[in-house]
């Protein structure tokens, strides 16, 4: 708590860039708590929303960057091991968590890197089974910064819209409280788009 009064006090396009770094490699940052204040600031004048969204997804690229070339030069084993391992729990990080991610991947594909962005615990790690199936990086960064951009817009209008009705004071607490229902409808969007996809793919090889 005190730490993120911290991050409130003194929020700035470097502090949003780094935290979203920080959240896309193995450290957990939620965005929902990142992302929104920036944005209710930019409300209030303080910083510009557009420029909110370009720190936050360029940070979210980069320590996605990180993720994808250590599950490509790493490899399992060493992913795994650093997963089990005391530094890997401090993380909030086991091997439950990664095989979730590797499954979601070899689920959904190349689209996993950009729909894995709006789901919770998959959207630090999707980057690993991307690099271990040694998929194009390009390609890769290319769906990580389009699914890192929509999820942040969305935090953004949120951000946005509680500046109208949310005191400074309470916005801790708002976004604690709200933000387990902002994560439920993102994933109901994410569940429909994947569906829609699946069934386009299916009617076109039809």
């Amino acid at each position: 708590m005190e730490f993120y009064q911290f991050i409130l006090e003194h929020l700035n396009y470097y502090w949003i860039w780094f935290l979203m770094l920080l959240e896309s490699t193995v450290i957990p940052v939620p965005s929902e708590f990142v992302v929104p204040p920036a944005a209710y600031f930019a409300a209030s004048g303080h910083l510009n929303v557009w420029l909110v969204i370009l720190a936050a997804t360029i940070g979210a690229d980069c320590g996605a960057t990180i993720n994808y070339f250590a599950g490509r030069y790493l490899g399992r084993p060493i992913i795994y091991r650093f997963a089990n391992s005391r530094w890997g729990h401090l993380c909030l990080l086991n091997q439950e968590k990664v095989e979730k991610s590797e499954r979601y991947f070899n689920r959904h594909g190349i689209v996993a890197t950009l729909t894995g962005r709006f789901v919770p615990v998959i959207r630090h790690l999707i980057s690993i089974p991307a690099g271990m199936a040694r998929m194009g990086y390009w390609k890769f960064l290319l769906y990580t910064t389009i699914g890192a951009g929509l999820w942040h817009s969305v935090l953004a209008v949120l951000g946005w819209y509680m500046q109208a009705i949310v005191p400074q004071e309470q916005l801790y607490e708002s976004l604690t409280r709200y933000g387990h229902y902002i994560k439920i409808v993102i994933l109901g969007l994410v569940g429909l788009a994947i569906v829609v996809l699946v069934a386009r793919h299916y009617l076109k090889k039809r």
